[in-house]
């Protein structure tokens, strides 16, 4: 060993630019920020997307769809999950609470029952809508709505 192979211990150094430790360095004069403008001096920031004045990107693209601001959005449940719930914990009534307390729901969702799957159970189901086929479904296998 001598003076020719020496080194730090694995870990003890960090990979980064050392800026603004003079010229020797190779990072010194400007510390990497170019000759003037903004992004030279101190206190710049960016706005995200700013292309230095350039048409930013998110403007040039041509937007497409329509989002409406009053949607309704549902979490909707089948009733073949309904079927399942009901085989598993054996239960007659399904309500708001069920469907939090399994998982189905949390507490600020709308909850819409469609029509996929078979319902043999008859179910007292509480829920803030159903579609057609789910409703009919459900009052001919005995059971009822109820809407919230």
């Amino acid at each position: 060993m001598n003076l020719s192979n020496l080194k730090p211990a694995e870990g003890s150094t960090k990979n980064r630019k050392r800026i603004g430790r003079g010229t020797g360095s190779g990072r010194g004069g400007t510390s990497t920020r170019g000759h003037k403008g903004a992004g030279s001096r101190s206190g710049y920031k960016s706005k995200v997307g700013f292309e230095g004045g350039q048409m930013p990107l998110q403007r040039r693209v041509p937007k497409v769809g329509f989002n409406p601001i009053n949607r309704v959005e549902y979490v909707s449940i089948n009733l073949d999950a309904l079927q399942a719930l009901a085989e598993k914990f054996n239960l007659t009534t399904i309500d708001f609470n069920t469907f939090k307390e399994h998982g189905l729901a949390s507490k600020n969702d709308l909850i819409k029952v469609l029509g996929r799957g078979e319902l043999t159970a008859k179910l007292e189901i509480t829920a803030h809508a159903f579609s057609a086929t789910a409703q009919k479904a459900i009052e001919t296998a005995g059971g009822a709505i109820v809407k919230l």
